[in-house]
């Protein structure tokens, strides 16, 4: 396989969300609540929020409640289906102030509280280097564009397939589709890299190579996109 087109996920590939603990006490700060929540509180609660699935990009919800099944299924298909189902999972857990759920969720589209992977920005400028045109097809309800800008890795991407502005989310083929007409190669020239064997190996299914990593933290994953270089050497 010759790779002339690279199709990376946002979340758990390229950037990593803050940790929870960080996410809720930069709401709390945002709402000027400092004094609401102790330390140890602080951390009970996010851990709460984490548990319910609340925090986009963060952990899955160890259970979905009845009533939010239907719009957590098809949550990245548009922004108010992400919104709903997000915020939904969040009122779960009592938090000390309402403005705080508001808060958590316009928190989690700041650039700030994402962190691009150590190897992103040199695995970037190394196939741009090669030539090998870049999109970004993420399953997400707003738009990641400032996240990239922000970061300094705006100037690497040639397209941005977003689900909420497809009204479809991955494993559609209609996205990877999308993405590769975007960058101008066949599926057969373009290798998907992802971090979910269901979502992103949708990829497959068009003909596109898939490369998979793991999610775990920035500190935790310092060379996981090393072997995308490797795969791509063919490339341009």
């Amino acid at each position: 396989m010759t790779v002339k087109g690279v199709l990376f996920d946002f979340s758990g590939t390229l950037f990593h969300i803050e940790s929870p603990v960080s996410w809720l006490g930069a709401a709390v700060a945002r709402c000027g609540l400092g004094g609401t929540l102790g330390e140890d509180e602080l951390h009970r609660v996010a851990g709460e929020l984490s548990t319910a699935g609340a925090q986009p990009g963060g952990a899955p919800p160890r259970e979905v409640p009845a009533h939010l099944t239907e719009v957590w299924a098809q949550r990245d298909r548009s922004a108010a289906e992400h919104r709903a189902a997000y915020l939904g999972l969040a009122r779960e857990v009592s938090l000390p102030a309402q403005e705080l759920y508001e808060a958590l969720y316009a928190r989690h589209m700041e650039p700030a509280a994402w962190h691009p992977y150590p190897d992103a920005a040199a695995v970037l400028t190394a196939l741009r280097g090669r030539g090998v045109r870049i999109a970004v097809v993420s399953n997400i309800g707003w738009d990641l564009r400032p996240v990239f800008r922000a970061h300094g890795l705006d100037e690497f991407v040639d397209a941005y397939v977003l689900s909420y502005e497809h009204g479809a989310q991955k494993p559609d083929a209609r996205l990877f589709a999308a993405a590769c007409r975007e960058i101008g190669f066949p599926p057969g020239d373009v290798l998907m890299v992802g971090d979910s064997p269901e979502a992103d190996g949708g990829a497959g299914r068009l003909g596109c190579a898939v490369h998979l990593v793991e999610p775990l933290p920035v500190t935790e994953r310092r060379e996981g996109l090393g072997a995308v270089l490797g795969l791509a050497g063919a490339g341009g």
